[in-house]
C-alpha cells in the first residue's frame, strides 16, 4: 500500500512540477549534531570552545535565536525532522533502546511506570527524504540514524545512500577506527569517524548525479560519549582551562542529579573542535565546487547539551538544566538556516521555531508543494528567513520517562512568551517566562493561577487529540525512595568533582585505547 502511495507522490510532485530544472531547484545539506546545546557554540556566547566553521555559517545566514529539538533527548527529535510531527503525536518518546514500565520505575526509584513507545520509524511515515527524493531530488545520508533496527534504516525512509547509520544511537567502537558499524567500510587504524563522515559527504557530492539536485544529510555521531580527542587537543584546552580561576564547585545538585555548571572540560572540547573541523571541511568544498551559490545549508542539534548524566561534559548556563532535562538548556539547540537568495548574512529571528518545522521549510525552498497532512505540527519558516513574520502558535512538548540525564516525565507548552511545564509524578504545574527569566528560576504558577489553568487545559487537550501517551502509577513505589536517591545525588556529586578536577591534572592520561589516535586531524 505504501509503495502506491509513493507512486502517486512521485507522479504528483512530476506533475506540478516540471517548470523546475534541477539547475533551478536548490541542494541542501543538512548537518545535525548528536549532544549538541546551545550554548556549546562559539557564537552563542561560549568563551571555551572554539567553533569558528559553525560560527562562520550561523553569520552567513540566519541564526534563530530561540531554536527548539522538539524533545529532550535524541531519537524522538530525529523522527520529527524526518517527519515534520512532535514526538506526541509520531509515537517515538524516548531514545530507543530506553527502558520503561515497571522495571524502569524500580531502577529510577520512582513513583511512574513510562510507557511503552515505537523502537521503529513508521513506514507509514512519508519522510522528508522521501519528499523530496519524490520532487526529483538524489538523497544521502551519514552518520547517526537511531530511528530503528534493520529493516528501519535510513535507505528504508527515503535515502539513496547510507554510510553508517543503523541502530546504535552512539559510536559502537569510538570514534577512531577499527570502528563497529555494519553500514561503514572499516577505516585505517587511527582514521577519525567524524572526518570520515564528513568525507564520505564531500565524496557524495563529488560523484552524485549531476542531473538532480542532492539532499546531503550529515548527521554526525560527536559529540555524544564516549568523550574521545587528541593528546594535543585535550593539551590546548586544558592549558586553556587552568589559566581561569578554579571554581568553588563544578557541580550543583538540581532536583534529581549534580548538573555541571562550567565549561572547563578539555577532552569534550577537543570534540567539539573536530567535529567543528569536519563541518568546515564540506563548507569548503561546497565552495570549491561552485555549488556554495545554490546550497541550503542547515545546522542544528537533537537535544540540549549533556550537563548531567552519561559523561557530565557541558555546561548550558544561563540556560537551566541540560540534555534529558525539562528546561531551556535540555530544549534550546543550535538553528541556522543560510539560504543563498533567500536569507541576509547577520540575520538574526527570536520567533521560536523547532525540528518539526524544517520539513516543510525544505520542500516550501526547494518550490514543491507541501504536505500538511505529514508535516502536521511543522510551520514553513520561509517567511521568516525573508525577514517576515508568520502566525503565532503553541509548541509541544511530550516527554513521559524518566532520563538518564535526571529529566522527570513530563510535558511543556509554550506559548505568547510562556512556558508551563507540567509534572506526571504529583501533578504539579511549572510557569515561566523564559525571555524574562533565562534560568527558569522564578516560578509564576501560584501567582497567575488562571494563566497556568488555560495553559494547562490547552496542553492535555492537544496531547489527547494526538494520541499520546501517558505514565502510570507504579503500585510498588516506596516512600523512603526519595530520600535514597537524595542521598545518592550527594555522593555522586563528591565524587564527579573528584574525576572532573583530574581532567585538568598536567600528567593526566585516558585510557590507553585512544590516545595518541585521530592524528590526521591535527
Amino acid at each position: 500500500m505504501r509503495k502506491v502511495f509513493q507512486n502517486m507522490l512521485f507522479v504528483a510532485f512530476a506533475g506540478a512540477h516540471m517548470v523546475l530544472s534541477a539547475a533551478q531547484k536548490p541542494n541542501f545539506l543538512f548537518v545535525l549534531v548528536d549532544d549538541y546545546g546551545i550554548m556549546d557554540v562559539g557564537v552563542e556566547g561560549s568563551t571555551f570552545y572554539q567553533t569558528p566553521n559553525i560560527d562562520r555559517l550561523a553569520n552567513s545566514g540566519m541564526r534563530f535565536t530561540r531554536g527548539y529539538a522538539t524533545c529532550q533527548v535524541c531519537s524522538p527529535s530525529r523522527a520529527s525532522i524526518m517527519t515534520g510531527k512532535y514526538p506526541a503525536r509520531h509515537g517515538i518518546t524516548d531514545w530507543i533502546g530506553a527502558g520503561t514500565g515497571a522495571k524502569m520505575a524500580k531502577s529510577k526509584r520512582g513513583n511512574l511506570m513510562p510507557p511503552e513507545y515505537l523502537h521503529n520509524l513508521p513506514a507509514e511515515e512519508i519522510t522528508l527524504a522521501e519528499a523530496l527524493k519524490a520532487g526529483g531530488y538524489v538523497t544521502f545520508f551519514a552518520g547517526k540514524w537511531h530511528l530503528g533496527s534493520k529493516g528501519s534504516w535510513p535507505t528504508d525512509h527515503g535515502f539513496d545512500i547510507n554510510k553508517g547509520g543503523w541502530d546504535a544511537g552512539s559510536p559502537n567502537g569510538g570514534y577512531v577506527a577499527p570502528w563497529n558499524n555494519p553500514n561503514l567500510e572499516q577505516g585505517r587504524n587511527g582514521e577519525s569517524l567524524t572526518q570520515r563522515l564528513a568525507d564520505e559527504t564531500v565524496k557524495f557530492i563529488k560523484e552524485r548525479d549531476k542531473t538532480k539536485p542532492f539532499l546531503a544529510y550529515l548527521s554526525f555521531y560527536a559529540v555524544h560519549g564516549p568523550l574521545q580527542s587528541t593528546q594535543a587537543r585535550w593539551r590546548k584546552y586544558r592549558d586553556l582551562a587552568v589559566k581561569n580561576p578554579p571554581p568553588a564547585e563544578r557541580f550543583k545538585i538540581d532536583r534529581t542529579l549534580p548538573v555541571r555548571q562550567v565549561q572547563d572540560h578539555p577532552v569534550y572540547a577537543g570534540l567539539i573542535e573536530s567535529m567543528d573541523a569536519a563541518v568546515g571541511s564540506v563548507l569548503d568544498a561546497l565552495k570549491e565546487l561552485g555549488l556554495e551559490e545554490n546550497t541550503v545549508v542547515i545546522l542544528t542539534g537533537d537535544n540540549g547539551g549533556v550537563t548531567s548524566g552519561d559523561a557530565y561534559s557541558s555546561s548550558m548556563l544561563p540556560y537551566r538544566g541540560g540534555k534529558g532535562r525539562q528546561w531551556e538548556g535540555g530544549l534550546r539547540v543550535p538553528y541556522y538556516i543560510k539560504a543563498p537568495g533567500v536569507t541576509q548574512p547577520g540575520a538574526m529571528c527570536a520567533t521560536p521555531v523547532t525540528g518539526a518545522d524544517f520539513y516543510p521549510t525544505m520542500l516550501d525552498l526547494a518550490g514543491l508543494d507541501l504536505l500538511p497532512q505529514q508535516h502536521v505540527d511543522g510551520a514553513t519558516l520561509k517567511p521568516l528567513l525573508k525577514g517576515g513574520a508568520i502566525a503565532e502558535r503553541s509548541i509541544v512538548w511530550h516527554y513521559p520517562h524518566y532520563g538518564n540525564q535526571g529529566g522527570e516525565p513530563s510535558s511543556v507548552i509554550l506559548k505568547g512568551g510562556w512556558k508551563l511545564i507540567h509534572y506526571y509524578a504529583d501533578g504539579r504545574n511549572e510557569l515561566y517566562r523564559p525571555a524574562e527569566d533565562i534560568g527558569e528560576e522564578r516560578d509564576l504558577a501560584l501567582s497567575e493561577p488562571e494563566r497556568t489553568a488555560v495553559l494547562s487545559k490547552e496542553l492535555h487537550e492537544f496531547l489527547i487529540a494526538s494520541g499520546a501517551r501517558f505514565p502510570a502509577p507504579y503500585a510498588d513505589y516506596k516512600s523512603e525512595w526519595a530520600e535514597q536517591n537524595k542521598a545518592a545525588a550527594i555522593q555522586q556529586k563528591a565524587q564527579l568533582e573528584r574525576q572532573h578536577l583530574r581532567f585538568l591534572d598536567d600528567s593526566w592520561a585516558p585510557n590507553k585505547n585512544w590516545w595518541g589516535s585521530l592524528v590526521t586531524e591535527d
